[in-house]
């Protein structure tokens, strides 16, 4: 392959449209281009690239039979797809554009069912590239604090039992003691654009999960993802009432009215919810603790891209994955690598980009 290779007029039409059909006629070389291009830039030279081992940037040696370049430093051979997350699959670079392009267009998820018959694979495959892609999103999530007016809410999972046939075998569900193992509590903090004007709403949305709305809980958490001196705005949970000693607390008392006489509500919050509650109704229908981060921050890099083109989505899921390291948890799932028990609180954010210092093999 040539020095200085530059994108075709056929490529970036084909980002341009962005459509199914345009990456289905992309060329392998013109793929491979695109992704080199994502991830490492330099786009005016092929050769260009940073060594994923000694993390040089350099012209390296490019092997065209393999699709592989080798370090002139380390001798280290990789290719694009080697230290990402798309490592260990072997999958063509064209399925894994069409499984990118299926993620980022469907506005409330694509199920691992749809996705196998979108692009021709096994449902398992599907499943662990879909939380791949979720993975990806949690790491790269930019977790600054908070500032301005900030709406807050709860949202319980895995909370339902469905009621006996006869009802003198029913329980009252409301007791602790009879309620499910596995609930749980999804906490949305969603920052309100500060012009109205030009994005109306939120622009920036952090999730976390607990075991239930406690007073411990929402003051570690809030202390870690909202800004001092923001405005907060809750419901009449008594959980959020140790926060009004640190920030300026706004409550909206839901069992008498849905927003208060001076303007108080945290409707951001509750909108973020209508969104994953449709997601597990329509699409999931079932999330485990282990991956229900997973699902959230899903959800939550949907509502913050809602404006943004199909073009625009493509393109940021696609350099999330390619900047990501290797997962952990999902290479070899189906081997028997199970994700580790749920974490909550603090724990359950993902504060460091990777913790997998794994041999970067070649992918």
């Amino acid at each position: 392959m040539k020095n200085n290779k530059k994108t075709s007029p056929l490529l970036l039409s084909a980002l341009r449209n962005l459509s199914a059909f345009a990456i289905y006629d992309l060329s392998d070389t013109e793929i491979l281009i695109l992704l080199k291009n994502a991830r490492w830039g330099n786009s005016h030279c092929f050769h260009t690239v940073q060594c994923p081992r000694c993390q040089i940037e350099h012209k390296a040696y490019f092997i065209s039979s393999r699709k592989q370049w080798q370090c002139k430093h380390c001798q280290h051979r990789f290719s694009v797809k080697s230290g990402t997350i798309f490592q260990h699959t072997k999958l063509s670079l064209k399925k894994l554009l069409l499984s990118v392009y299926y993620f980022t267009i469907n506005s409330k998820g694509i199920s691992a069912l749809n996705l196998s018959r979108h692009i021709g694979v096994q449902y398992k495959t599907s499943w662990a590239l879909l939380h791949k892609f979720r993975e990806a999103v949690e790491k790269m999530q930019d977790y600054t604090p908070l500032t301005g007016i900030i709406h807050i809410d709860g949202c319980y999972v895995n909370n339902y039992l469905r009621p006996k046939n006869f009802k003198h075998k029913r329980i009252d569900r409301r007791k602790r003691c009879q309620q499910r193992k596995d609930k749980s509590c999804v906490m949305v903090f969603r920052q309100q654009a500060a012009n109205q004007e030009i994005i109306k709403g939120t622009d920036r949305t952090l999730v976390a999960l607990v075991k239930e709305e406690n007073a411990d809980d929402m003051l570690a958490l809030t202390h870690r993802l909202v800004a001092p001196k923001s405005t907060i705005c809750a419901d009449e949970n008594p959980a959020y009432d140790g926060l009004a000693f640190h920030y300026d607390l706004c409550r909206v008392n839901h069992s008498q009215e849905y927003c208060s006489i001076d303007g108080t509500t945290n409707n951001l919050a509750e909108s973020f919810f209508a969104r994953f509650r449709r997601m597990i109704m329509g699409v999931y229908h079932k999330m485990g603790n282990n991956y229900m981060m997973h699902y959230a921050n899903e959800t939550a890099w949907r509502e913050d891209f809602r404006y943004q083109s199909d073009k625009d989505k493509f393109d940021n899921v696609l350099k999330r994955c390619l900047k990501a390291r290797p997962s952990r948890d999902l290479t070899g799932y189906w081997q028997g690598n199970k994700k580790p028990t749920a974490k909550f609180g603090l724990e359950s954010l993902c504060l460091e980009a990777s913790n997998d210092n794994q041999y970067l093999a070649v992918a």
